[in-house]
């Protein structure tokens, strides 16, 4: 898989593309990420990608011209291109888990108040992940990149995500580790006893008791 991802601040990628499990994938060429400062698209002699907004109004607005053009100049046929924005439909592991199959994600990172309207003709969707106001996309990519990335081929086990949250719409069951007893917290004695089917059973049971605690609208 390709992801681009155009930002105006490129160095905000650098941890995220070089440590854990990102940097493995890019390793083993499970994933190729290229951080693009779409403000090298500006054909303007000061690199300006904002203006102000028509009709007046606070803060700057992103400049179609210099997005579209990086997006044309990396999109190929394969491409998929998808806004960050909080008007964007919020996502989930359901659309990770569609998103992997992408061969090319273009992620386009906003700022400022927000992007001049005429940018929605040249994307293929938009992406919220969650309904809160961050101050760029750039959180959002890292965001998306990720749940997607982990998920292909080779990344991790797969055993590590096919039980996880959200899997079958449900939360995760409870784990633990050593030590057995902490301070009076006792391990409980079922994962102790090596019968795996009633370790199954139990884990299933304590999936829909915390579903049903925590978040009781995913079992709708």
């Amino acid at each position: 898989m390709k992801i681009d991802i155009l930002t105006l601040f490129p160095k905000m990628f650098e941890g995220f593309l070089n440590e854990s499990i990102i940097k493995r994938a890019i390793e083993k060429k499970r994933v190729e990420i290229n951080i693009i400062n779409f403000r090298d698209f500006s054909e303007l002699n000061n690199s300006q990608v904002d203006d102000t907004p028509y009709g007046g109004g606070s803060g700057m607005v992103l400049m179609v011209e210099p997005l579209v053009r990086a997006i044309e100049h990396y999109k190929t046929k394969d491409a998929k291109v998808i806004l960050l924005s909080p008007e964007g439909k919020v996502y989930n592991q359901e659309k990770a888990r569609t998103l992997k199959n992408e061969k090319h994600l273009i992620l386009v990172c906003g700022h400022y108040e927000g992007f001049d309207e005429r940018i929605h003709n040249f994307v293929d969707e938009e992406i919220s992940i969650g309904d809160y106001i961050l101050t760029g996309g750039e959180i959002p990519a890292m965001a998306v990149s990720d749940s997607i990335i982990r998920l292909l081929d080779g990344v991790i086990k797969e055993e590590s995500y096919t039980e996880e949250s959200f899997t079958n719409n449900l939360l995760d069951y409870p784990t633990y580790t050593k030590p057995r007893e902490f301070r009076g917290l006792k391990v409980p004695e079922i994962l102790l006893s090596g019968n795996h089917e009633e370790i199954k059973k139990w884990r299933k049971n304590e999936q829909l008791k915390k579903t049903q605690e925590k978040r009781k609208d995913l079992l709708k």
